[in-house]
């Protein structure tokens, strides 16, 4: 999939991973769309690259199918979709106060899992729709999992579990969308300088760098971004799913 020109969503563009995605995609000649919740924040992102912003909830149907009219109107089409936004709360399925509360568990898969799937099904069905590029691909999906789906700590069950679903559905997705030109991809990242664990004092973040292999720091948001534009460029790259991690493997806690 050729970058320059193509019409593209990144869902939670407007911070962290997701920012970085939108910023390589429009620095490539990509025409992105920067959806995100935080309305000032998608503003100031679509600004600063030269895109749109459009604010919503990953989870509302109404919202996605505004993103996805807002990519077609920009660009004549809807080529791809990088979904980004996602939650990290944490919490004992047991804890001093008795069961996780119920609604804490269903809110990270409705963000997490359900937000994705929804971005997807309506970009997808879009893409099916358009005339066919090169080796007839009409669209790409990129889709975020995280290490927790494969090693994911306690305290991290809803997360861990939003996050397999997301790995799981790679390859069915994948498959399915084959007929139609449209391929589906899945990262799944470890321990990235995001804004939350810049928040964080230094000596926290050295120690969590320290517990990676090689290289032994934080991931760079650009670095996850890179393995992004591979993931869309090479045509032969389908139903996969890659970590990039520096080959942690994530402790109990």
């Amino acid at each position: 999939m050729k970058l320059e020109g193509a019409g593209a969503i990144v869902t939670g563009g407007a911070s962290g991973l997701g920012r970085a995605v939108a910023g390589m995609l429009a620095e490539s000649g990509a025409k992105v769309v920067v959806f995100d919740r935080n309305a000032d924040a998608a503003s100031k992102a679509a600004a600063e690259i030269g895109g749109i912003a459009v604010a919503g909830d990953v989870t509302s149907e109404q919202d996605a199918d505004r993103a996805v009219d807002a990519a077609v109107e920009t660009a004549g089409d809807i080529r791809i979709l990088v979904n980004c936004a996602g939650i990290g709360t944490a919490g004992r399925v047991v804890g001093r106060e008795g069961p996780q509360p119920l609604g804490e568990f269903e809110n990270v898969i409705r963000v997490n899992l359900i937000g994705t799937f929804n971005m997807l099904r309506v970009a997808a069905a879009r893409m099916s729709v358009q005339e066919p590029l090169d080796d007839n691909e009409r669209g790409i999906i990129v889709n975020t999992a995280s290490v927790a789906a494969f090693d994911g700590q306690i305290g991290q069950a809803a997360y861990s579990a939003s996050k397999g679903g997301i790995v799981s559905m790679a390859l069915p997705i994948a498959r399915e969308l084959a007929r139609f030109g449209v391929r589906v991809n899945t990262i799944a990242p470890g321990i990235f300088l995001t804004p939350l664990l810049q928040g964080m004092p230094e000596e926290i973040q050295q120690s969590l760098g320290a517990s990676i292999p090689y290289p032994s720091r934080l991931g760079k948001p650009e670095e996850f971004a890179s393995l992004v534009r591979f993931a869309i460029e090479n045509p032969y790259l389908n139903g996969e799913v890659i970590r990039l991690d520096g080959a942690i493997r994530m402790a109990p806690k």
